[in-house]
């Protein structure tokens, strides 16, 4: 029992130190899972501390579990909207994108370490991936809101390349250990990862989302049996020789539709599970891993790691993303954030389980360049982000906006949320003056329903109105003194334009064609919020838009010398 309370002990306090010291953190820019990382590093370094704590196997194993975990929690907050609108560039970065990165390292590798090409392409195949627990831990926690397409693109890619991962690292470990090992035999092995990996996640998914829809639990226990059934998936779907981390992903996303079941609370509750997952795989494996064995490979890790980062990410997103044309500003952010995290270190451990020889060696440099990936990606997302312009801006209050059927007079339900600066923060809500006809619904304030007198920013308000009062509560709701724009209903049509404004209709358009209708168009059919589209002297922007439909759009009249921005 000694020996017990003694690792519970030391357990305990590595993780509640590391969650104090991720708070610090946060305010420095300092990326959460850099500090679990760097707090098992140097775990082991304490006088006295065991030398090897933790073998390979447990490491696998436990990288694994947590891997699969925090999968499920990303694959349940990705909408089938949100993923349809990016499938194709997403999942040519998944598969392509990997291959093209995992060969432009090892071509470094093979140059700098006079690697053989199979020892270089697993190298490139390690550290090859981005990795959805980073990508999701930074973009939900960073206090930064990208737009919808280039948070997606990353969020999928992130969910959807460990296959291919996987895939290329077991491919040229069979090459290394079994030499005459044959491509048709590589390719049928991945061929029957990927099959058995969308078969079991489709069908083994849609039997979870059906007991999800029919048992009635708490939203803890409805969060636990979500995780225990997308965990059989990951193991049945593996133990048919399929691809886990792509059955359990896409489980996720089907039962993350029945939104009226997986609501806030199961999802606030799975994100707790999937941020102990992360915190104990970072943990785990930094005590699995030797600080002096690190410094050994640091000169030459430096220089991999930098090719990883500054050549064969952005190449393979340039090459990747050049059929869709995103714009170059968005290109370049995603191939900056190609953010490497626990997958390229769990996959190091493969060699190591293997009996590769030179393995140690692989295994370090995949460390030191997830290390320098969270330290310079990670910590520069935030000053990224904003120099490529794509963060959004709440540029409008209105949240939603949708008809009430059955009326007798055409209402809609209006969401808006206060912004700051906002004429009614701080008023008193029975003293408020709303626009004629609207009737108040309910507040929300921190995703639960409030009945606080008065307004703070942030709320969120439920309104029953007249379609013809949405323009007026948007004023109410907006900081004082903004930029005047006319928001407009994505139904109006060009000809209503023509006929106000004077709008002469581009040649490929026809005047019945609605704004949202044309913008989606315009904008290759991924409009995002905050994109904008000059016509004349006319600027049309999109306010709301989810999925790649376009609910609400802003229109400017513009100077003839002024240009747009």
């Amino acid at each position: 029992m000694g020996l017990i309370n003694e690792v519970l002990f030391v357990g305990a306090l590595l993780l509640f130190g590391a969650l104090l010291l991720s708070a610090v953190s946060q305010r420095a820019g300092v990326p959460v899972l850099l500090v679990f990382l760097a707090v098992g590093l140097f775990a082991t370094e304490i006088p006295g501390a065991p030398p090897n704590p933790i073998d390979t196997t447990t490491a696998a194993l436990i990288g694994n579990l947590a891997l699969a975990v925090i999968l499920l929690d990303g694959g349940l907050r990705t909408r089938v909207a949100t993923f349809r609108l990016v499938a194709a560039p997403a999942l040519t970065l998944a598969t392509v994108g990997v291959l093209l990165s995992a060969a432009v390292v090892g071509a470094f590798a093979i140059l700098l370490l006079g690697l053989d090409w199979r020892y270089g392409l697993l190298l490139g195949a390690i550290v090859g991936s981005t990795d959805a627990a980073a990508v999701f831990a930074l973009l939900r926690s960073g206090g930064t809101r990208l737009n919808e397409r280039v948070g997606a693109t990353l969020e999928v890619e992130s969910g959807a390349n460990d296959p291919m991962a996987v895939f290329l690292t077991l491919a040229c470990i069979e090459l290394i250990n079994s030499p005459d090992a044959s491509w048709t035999s590589l390719l049928a092995m991945f061929a029957t990862q990927l099959g058995i990996g969308l078969a079991g996640g489709w069908l083994l998914g849609r039997v979870l989302a059906s007991i999800v829809g029919r048992v009635r639990l708490g939203e803890g226990l409805l969060a636990l049996l979500i995780q225990s059934g997308g965990l059989l998936i990951f193991a049945a779907t593996s133990l048919a020789h399929g691809s886990g981390f792509l059955a359990i992903y896409l489980a996720g996303i089907i039962v993350g539709r029945d939104e009226a079941r997986v609501n806030e609370d199961v999802l606030r509750a799975s994100d707790g599970l999937a941020w102990l997952a992360q915190a104990g795989m970072f943990l785990i494996l930094g005590i699995f891993t030797d600080v002096k064995d690190l410094l050994v490979v640091a000169p030459i890790a430096l220089l991999i790691a930098c090719a990883l980062i500054f050549v064969a990410r952005p190449f393979a997103v340039a090459v990747c993303l050049l059929p869709f044309r995103y714009p170059p500003r968005e290109n370049a952010f995603i191939g900056w954030m190609g953010l490497r995290g626990a997958v390229p270190i769990v996959l190091g451990l493969f060699p190591l389980l293997a009996g590769v020889p030179g393995a140690p060696l692989l295994f370090h440099v995949a460390f030191f360049s997830v290390l320098l990936s969270l330290t310079l990606q990670g910590g520069t997302l935030r000053l990224a982000a904003r120099l490529a312009r794509v963060t959004v801006r709440e540029v409008s209050p209105v949240l939603a906006v949708a008809p009430v059927e059955a009326c007798a007079q055409p209402r809609e339900l209006v969401q808006l949320r206060v912004l700051p600066g906002a004429s009614i923060v701080e008023r008193p809500l029975d003293e408020l003056a709303w626009p004629a006809g609207v009737r108040f619904a309910e507040m929300l304030r921190n995703g639960a329903v409030s009945t606080a007198a008065t307004l703070q920013p942030g709320d969120v308000v439920a309104l029953l109105s007249p379609k013809e009062s949405v323009v007026e509560l948007e004023a109410l709701f907006a900081p004082a003194g903004a930029a005047a724009e006319w928001s407009l209903g994505a139904d109006v049509t060009l000809g209503d334009l023509r006929d106000y404004y004077g709008l002469e209709i581009p040649a490929h358009a026809t005047p019945v064609q609605s704004l949202g209708e044309f913008m989606r168009a315009q904008l290759n059919q991924r409009p995002a919020s905050g994109d904008a589209v000059a016509v004349g002297a006319l600027v049309l922007t999109v306010r709301n838009a989810s999925g790649g439909a376009i609910s609400r759009v802003g229109l400017r009249v513009l100077s003839p010398a002024r240009p747009v921005r």
